[in-house]
């Protein structure tokens, strides 16, 4: 099990490797606000976990297993914030900073229930995560913000 910190490391390289290409730790560094020696403590921890592929100086690749990893956890912050947006009208800056934190403190089971509650509440068929990199959030949250602008 991973650290609330190392999910965010390996979530922020998911998300450079699908909008950049490539992946080094100065953009994770940029991305996160953080040291360049806190970002390579972390890579040898998720390189140990098997969740990446680096060598020092080198571009860093995302393993089969951290990808999934990476993407559940942005599955997770994704629903949390389209609940906090959608059905409880919270605003956009203040859910994405809440959706993040929540994500590390509640179940995978809540995690459903709460999708399953969107899905019924809001009248979608379902909520498959198709992150959009150019806006940050899962296509669902797209369609279901601009649906409800033209409503």
């Amino acid at each position: 099990m991973l650290t609330n910190s190392l999910e965010e490391y390996l979530k922020t390289i998911y998300i450079l490797k699908n909008s950049e290409g490539q992946v080094r730790v100065t953009d994770i560094s940029k991305k996160l606000n953080c040291s360049k020696p806190s970002v390579n403590r972390a890579l040898k921890c998720l390189k140990d976990e098997g969740l990446i592929l680096y060598e020092a100086y080198g571009n860093i690749e995302i393993t089969e297993d951290g990808e999934k990893l990476a993407k559940s956890a942005v599955k997770r912050e994704d629903i949390l914030k389209l609940f906090l947006i959608q059905i409880i009208d919270v605003d956009n800056q203040t859910a994405e900073k809440e959706a993040i934190a929540m994500k590390h403190a509640i179940s995978e089971e809540t995690v459903s229930k709460l999708e399953n509650y969107i899905i019924k509440v809001l009248g979608l068929d379902d909520l498959k995560c198709n992150f959009d990199l150019g806006n940050n959030q899962c296509q669902n949250c797209i369609r279901v913000k601009n649906k409800n602008a033209t409503s």
